[in-house]
């Protein structure tokens, strides 16, 4: 690679940028067609005070080799593509990428390849780097990239590996007639960490990427529950103060201003975003003075996408305002693993219920078809090979389970379902070692009701389909003395370590982690998890983090990001949420348990 300034680490960095952009396997859905604008930093951070190549397609997903092009504008990507090929425009610049087998390079190459180990892209292809222009004369003449271009290759790869997975196909946008796939308009942020031998003077870098370009962060009027999460929404123009009573059932709520409780029925809300909960309209006006003027925007949005975010598919209630009332039209109050979702067990300590034996106990007594039973998933062999049940979704899982959709143990079950959906869908690196059969070690912080669901987590053993062992340690303050330190089996490919305290006091003595993960976390509410990230910092190990609500995943980023860390899976819908919405004191926004995951170190 013959660039001015480029050392062998560099070359590493971006063998190993491309080999995991090359994993995703963009070219399956993506076509020249689907263009990208891409942002990396501020303009002013590159030569010229403009990106390089603020403009990208993807190659090869219709034949020929794959690969990347960017253009250095919109309009140069429209001319140069054609129904069938790259149509040469005089004049024009543009960076190709193109992942060549190794036994077709040159000699020079494979020599580099082999002196440095660089990292192949599949099984035996290795990115070859170019910047191509097309004369008036109609030849074509070749250079080598810049360092600079280089850097934002990288930064590139990295951040479209995280997100293109989140496009959502937009069937009602494409024409009848068309055999294209059109997506809906998508926008997203991500940080992604330079490389040492990268940074100039800091750690990390803003890329994002919008499809088609030059979307703007902005209200979406439609979307699904499985796009990225809102990020802005312009905020009203005018201070109007209806009062808008809140129906609530005769619950208790909570003013948002003061903190004062306040019966249901009497409660207001917020006229434009309908989200935030108030005790007066004195209070109202004077937290809209205050801080929700610059915030009501943002929570309209999310608002909306209440709709998209209710699982429809379920026969029972999805809503739980009261959730003795709840469990009792089930069936299934104070009873089994159910007496965790109320309060009426609250003198037990967790993990500590009374059990009387029997699955059909644990399950609350609900009829033998309603919950999953102790047996392996059958006719689930590949070509002679078990391996891992990878699931998209509640509906996929009932169905294989034959669970009528009347059963309610979703709610339950969200808990060591999106423990499997991290492990399998989320993490490269953990995927692998089930495929190949190996352990994965996991570290699970703040345990609490699910000290009692231990029954729960032995279906995901049976989702391994005999394939790979999952280690599951727990740690928290609320593990009971008598029970830390203690194994168990929960099944035969899944165990459970319990252990007593804070994770950065613990942690030395735990086996080494190959992922951590912290379900419904609350990481604004406790002033405990300082240690325990500077932990997971420190470590640079693969942690997954889930919320109920995008506000908590808000707030959450933000501690993240205080504490040094860098989201580099962006928060995102969780298919495996509870399907039913809980019940805050102080606003109405969507909230599900698990409902929102996003991750650092990935």
């Amino acid at each position: 690679m013959k660039v001015e300034g480029v050392s062998p680490n560099f070359i590493k960095s971006i063998y190993k940028g491309s080999a995991a952009l090359y994993r995703t396997e963009p070219w399956k859905r993506l076509r020249p067609w689907h263009l990208f604008g891409i942002r990396v930093g501020k303009d002013s951070d590159w030569s010229g005070k403009k990106q390089p190549f603020p403009c990208v397609q993807f190659i090869g997903g219709d034949g020929g080799d794959v690969g990347f092009y960017m253009f250095r504008s919109e309009s140069d990507a429209k001319k140069m593509t054609g129904p069938r090929e790259t149509i040469r425009v005089p004049n024009v610049e543009l960076l190709r990428v193109s992942y060549e087998p190794e036994r077709l390079m040159f000699p020079s190459n494979k020599r580099m390849i082999k002196s440095l180990s660089l990292e192949a892209s599949g099984t035996d292809r290795f990115p070859v780097i170019d910047v191509a222009r097309c004369m008036s004369s109609g030849e074509l003449r070749f250079r080598n990239p810049t360092l600079e271009e280089l850097r934002f290759v990288h930064a590139f790869m990295r951040a479209i590996s995280l997100v293109h997975p989140l496009l959502q196909e937009d069937k009602d946008g494409a024409p009848k007639w068309s055999r294209m796939m059109y997506f809906e308009t998508f926008i997203e942020t991500v940080d992604v960490q330079w490389p040492p031998e990268m940074a100039k003077g800091h750690d990390l870098v803003a890329v994002t990427v919008s499809h088609p370009p030059g979307q703007a962060y902005e209200e979406k009027a439609s979307s699904t529950a499985s796009s990225t999460p809102t990020k802005y929404a312009e905020p009203p123009r005018e201070e109007v103060f209806v009062d808008v009573r809140v129906n609530s059932n005769g619950v208790l709520r909570q003013c948002t201003l003061c903190e004062k409780e306040v019966h249901g029925d009497q409660s207001q809300c917020c006229a434009q975003c309908r989200a935030v909960v108030y005790c007066s309209s004195l209070c109202q006006k004077q937290h809209w003075k205050e801080t929700h003027k610059s915030m009501c925007g943002l929570y309209k949005a999310m608002m909306e996408r209440e709709e998209e975010l209710a699982m429809k598919i379920f026969l029972f209630p999805c809503s739980a305002d009261q959730p003795c009332k709840w469990l009792e039209s089930l069936g299934i109050h104070q009873k089994g693993m159910w007496r965790r979702k109320c309060g009426c067990y609250a003198h037990c300590p967790l993990g500590l219920l009374p059990v009387k034996g029997g699955l059909w106990d644990s399950w609350g007594g609900l009829d033998d078809e309603e919950y999953p039973r102790d047996s392996p998933f059958h006719n689930h062999v590949r070509d002679g090979i078990s391996s891992p049940i990878l699931l998209s979704g509640w509906s996929e899982y009932y169905n294989l389970r034959s669970l009528p959709l009347s059963s309610p143990v979703a709610d339950i079950l969200s808990h060591p379902f999106t423990v499997y959906y991290i492990l399998t869908a989320l993490n490269i690196s953990s995927k692998n070692l089930l495929l190949k059969g190996k352990e994965v070690i996991l570290h699970y912080l703040g345990p609490e009701g699910e000290l009692d669901w231990m029954p729960a987590f032995a279906e995901i053993g049976h989702l391994l389909n005999g394939s790979g062992n999952i280690h599951i340690v727990m740690v928290g303050p609320e593990v009971p003395t008598n029970l830390s330190g203690t194994t168990s089996g929960i099944s035969s490919r899944v165990r459970v370590n319990l252990v007593r305290g804070n994770y950065q006091d613990e942690a030395t003595y735990l086996p080494s982690p190959h992922i951590i993960v912290a379900l419904n976390c609350g990481l604004e509410s406790y002033s405990a998890w300082g240690g325990a990230l500077e932990l997971i910092k420190s470590r640079g190990v693969p942690a997954f983090f889930t919320e109920q609500s995008e506000i908590l995943c808000a707030n959450a980023k933000q501690v993240l990001r205080g504490a040094g860390l860098h989201i580099t899976h962006p928060v995102t819908p969780n298919p495996f949420r509870s399907p039913i919405k809980t019940h805050c004191l102080s606003n109405n926004l969507p909230s599900y348990s698990n409902g929102f995951v996003l991750g650092v170190n990935t």
